[in-house]
């Protein structure tokens, strides 16, 4: 009794198609779709980004931890 049935919404769609026009509708279709694309695509290159500035620092943790220790031992050497 609440719920909207099939044929509701395809009263709906047949009101909006009318109201709006195909090709109106199909832009604002496109343009939605590319809008979600550019999104996704911004969000996996922030996500890349931090991986590699991850990394970025680990490695150059790595290399000072190693200098740090070649140090030790030329200390430990003289």
């Amino acid at each position: 009794m609440g719920g909207i049935s099939i044929w509701q919404l395809l009263i709906i769609a047949v009101i909006v198609v009318l109201l709006f026009g195909t090709k109106k509708l199909r832009n604002l279709g496109s343009d939605l779709g590319s809008a979600v694309k550019g999104f996704k695509n911004a969000v996996t290159d922030e996500t890349a980004k931090k991986d590699d500035d991850a990394a970025k620092a680990d490695s150059l943790a790595d290399n000072s931890t190693e200098q740090s220790k070649v140090a030790d031992k030329e200390k430990d050497q003289v």
